[in-house]
C-alpha cells in the first residue's frame, strides 16, 4: 500500500471521496482529500463559463499545489425551458438546496411535461502536476417534476425525474451511481487514467 501513488480528489466531503473511490475501485492508487493533503481551507475561483473550464481550473490548480494527481469534477443541471440554466451557476442558483428546488419549481410553474426536460452534466477532470490534463463528461437526461420526491441523493434528485418515472431520489445509492452524470464521466475517464497511471509523472 506504500508504494502506491496518491491520487488527490478535490473534495473535503468524505462522501464525495467515498462515492469516487466506490465507481473507480480496483485502480492502484492511494485516494486522498484535500483535509490530507493540508489543503481544506484552499479555495479555488471557478472563473470558466463551462463546466469543462472550471472542472480543468480546479484539477490543475490542486494538481500543482499538492504537487500530486488529481481529479476534480463540475456538475449542474441544465433545464431547456430556461435556456440550459441554472447550468455553471447551479450550486449558486439560491442560497440552500431547499430555496433552490423551490426556485427551479417556481421559475417552471405551469409548464406541461413536455417543457420540462432537463439533464445533469458532469464534467472531470484529470490533471497532473506538470500540467497534463484529461477530461470526459457524462449526462443523464430526465425532466423537472412539479414536487419533490423520494429520501435519496441530495441537491436537485428529489425534483428530478427520470424517463421510467421514478424521481432520481427515489434509487438507492448503488443504482444511482450506475445511471448518475458522475459515474458516467468517471466511467469514461476510467481508462484514460489507468494509462496515465502506469507512466512515471503520476509517481
Amino acid at each position: 500500500m506504500a508504494d502506491l501513488p496518491r491520487l488527490l480528489v478535490a473534495t473535503t466531503n468524505a462522501g464525495k471521496l467515498r462515492e469516487y473511490q466506490d465507481m473507480l475501485a480496483g485502480l492502484p492508487v492511494r485516494w486522498v482529500g484535500l483535509d490530507d493533503v493540508g489543503l481544506a481551507g484552499v479555495d479555488v475561483e471557478e472563473t470558466g463559463t463551462t463546466f469543462w473550464q472550471n472542472a480543468l481550473i480546479k484539477a490543475l490548480d490542486y494538481a500543482r499545489r499538492a504537487n500530486l494527481p488529481t481529479l476534480a469534477d463540475d456538475s449542474g443541471l441544465e433545464v431547456d425551458a430556461l435556456n440550459g440554466r441554472p447550468g455553471v451557476y447551479t450550486a449558486r442558483y439560491a442560497p440552500t438546496v431547499a430555496e433552490r428546488n423551490a426556485k427551479l419549481l417556481k421559475a417552471l410553474k405551469g409548464a406541461p411535461d413536455e417543457a420540462r426536460g432537463a439533464r445533469f452534466v458532469c464534467v472531470t477532470a484529470l490533471a497532473t502536476p506538470d500540467g497534463l490534463t484529461v477530461t470526459a463528461e457524462g449526462t443523464l437526461d430526465g425532466r423537472i417534476g412539479h414536487a419533490p420526491r423520494g429520501v435519496h441523493g441530495f441537491g436537485y434528485d428529489p425534483i428530478f425525474m427520470l424517463p421510467d418515472g421514478r424521481a432520481l431520489a427515489e434509487l438507492p445509492p448503488d443504482e444511482k451511481h450506475a445511471i448518475s452524470h458522475r459515474g458516467r464521466a468517471l466511467a469514461r475517464i476510467r481508462p484514460l487514467l489507468e494509462y496515465v497511471l502506469a507512466h512515471p509523472p503520476m509517481r
